[in-house]
């Protein structure tokens, strides 16, 4: 089961990262709940604009070293839509996006959705991971 519901209090979050892993300290705690609380998109400078925006102290450094914890133990997903920026996804379910190029907007696909029919054999000694399917749209221009 992935992490696709909204965890409400503070404790099913300690537990959450206890689960995986992870000494829920403090900033921990605050950083993760958010992405939980949103439970949207969000990129490292969301996270650390969100988390200080009610007056917290909390360092560019410990955020990111705090994002790649939670991804590195599977609390949450990294998905890179764009080269300039990683978003941090708090649904671990398999699932796929869609990438507005031009609002920055990360939006849901489900996984059911899409059918990936073939793929290229495997380099030796690797096993599949999964499959992250991202479609970048913009706008149609009006005429």
């Amino acid at each position: 089961m992935g992490n696709s519901q909204q965890l409400k209090t503070e404790t099913e979050v300690v537990g959450l990262l206890r689960k995986h892993g992870i000494h829920p300290t403090h900033q921990r705690v605050i950083i993760a709940r958010l992405l939980f609380d949103k439970c949207s998109h969000l990129s490292a400078e969301d996270v650390f604009r969100l988390v200080n925006a009610e007056n917290r102290r909390v360092s560019k450094a410990t955020v990111y070293n705090t994002l790649g914890l939670l991804a590195e133990k599977g609390v949450i997903r990294e998905v890179i839509a764009d080269p300039t920026r990683i978003f941090y996804d708090p649904n671990t379910q398999p699932h796929h996006h869609f990438f507005n190029t031009e609002s920055g907007e990360l939006t849901d696909i489900s996984a059911e959705q899409i059918s990936v029919s073939k793929l290229p054999p495997l380099p030796l000694g690797a096993t599949l991971d999964g499959v992250d399917v991202i479609v970048r749209l913009r706008p149609e221009k009006s005429s």
